[in-house]
């Protein structure tokens, strides 16, 4: 199982809610189906699960009274700044070619179940997009949503028109295809060996309005981070804890509060932690502890307001816990240290 941004989702469900007499209640239940709150605001960052990311897919598609054309829509919502960093280094990308290149190599801040290829053969310069897992419905539907939103985002960016030589799909064609046809205005490949777009060498060099290499060194290294971050995933626990330790005084914070700062679902984060052989419990316990034995350690707060500190709204439960985690009551530890 791998994450998708939540992003992908409400572009999904935003275009098969546009034209439904009960837009709002639908985009509330689709949006309810995979865990995400239908009242908070978009963040790329919070992730959902792929199996349900293509359900939802499927769902749309399936209810929607011109399934078919639904993943063009979906693709054809997105705009660069939806992105965040990712979206803004696309930008500031000095060409296409570049822009190609940040997919390539940043596209797993974006999910971790898909990468992107630059390749060259033979004169054309092929944007082929990998995707891993069986290639159902849901999946068939999100390839085809990615590779529309890649061509939309192209053109976006571009200082001048963009023209595929062709656009390929790994799965059969659907029952229409008028949509696809008419959204990339070249010939459209199904049942091909890859899922990519395909250009010119010259068309890739076409330059980025807003490019800027000072402005991409500066995206570059915001996305590099995140990509240390995603692949170091030893450091989540570190990361539970330091959130856990500042929310303690307003009390302990649910695992969706801690997920929502750290920029994912609850599902995600309790998957990342059961992976590594954590539970969000045992880090809220392990943050209050340390929390607890620095204070006692650097300063001189009553035991009730380090009780008060810790997320303990009674002295004597601080107490207990604390027995148990150090084998002596806090007054002695503080005494001993």
């Amino acid at each position: 199982m791998g994450d998708i941004t939540s992003l992908f989702a409400h572009k999904v469900v935003a275009a098969a809610s546009a034209n439904r007499p009960d837009a709002d209640a639908y985009r509330k239940t689709l949006l309810t189906s995979i865990g995400l709150d239908p009242n908070a605001p978009i963040e790329p960052k919070t992730m959902v699960p792929d199996t349900a990311y293509y359900a939802l897919c499927e769902r749309a598609a399936r209810e929607d009274t011109d399934g078919p054309s639904l993943p063009v829509r979906v693709g054809a919502l997105m705009r660069s700044d939806d992105y965040g960093a990712f979206g803004l280094a696309w930008k500031a990308a000095t060409s296409l070619r570049g822009s190609f290149h940040r997919a390539e190599r940043y596209g797993r801040v974006l999910t971790s179940v898909s990468r992107y290829e630059v390749r060259e053969e033979g004169g054309t310069l092929w944007h082929i997009l990998h995707r891993d897992g069986p290639r159902t419905l849901g999946m068939r539907l999100s390839n085809e949503q990615t590779i529309v939103a890649t061509a939309q985002i192209a053109r976006e960016v571009a200082a001048q028109p963009v023209t595929f030589e062709s656009i390929h799909f790994k799965h059969d064609a659907p029952t229409d295809i008028a949509a696809h046809e008419a959204f990339f205005r070249c010939p459209v490949v199904f049942a091909s060996d890859r899922d990519a777009l395909a250009l010119t060498p010259e068309a890739a060099a076409t330059p980025n309005r807003l490019g800027d290499e000072s402005m991409l060194a500066f995206f570059d290294a915001h996305l590099d981070t995140e990509l240390a971050a995603l692949s170091n995933d030893s450091g989540l626990a570190k990361r539970v804890r330091i959130q856990v330790s500042q929310a303690l005084s307003e009390g302990v914070p649910a695992i969706s509060e801690t997920a929502s700062r750290l920029g994912m679902s609850p599902r995600t984060l309790q998957r990342r932690l059961a992976d590594l052989g954590e539970t969000y419990q045992d880090l809220v316990d392990a943050a209050r502890r340390e929390l607890a034995e620095k204070l006692l350690r650097e300063t001189d707060y009553a035991l009730a307001e380090v009780a008060f500190l810790t997320g303990f709204s009674e002295q004597s439960a601080f107490t207990r816990a604390f027995k148990r985690w150090r084998g002596q009551p806090p007054r002695s530890y503080r005494l001993g240290s």
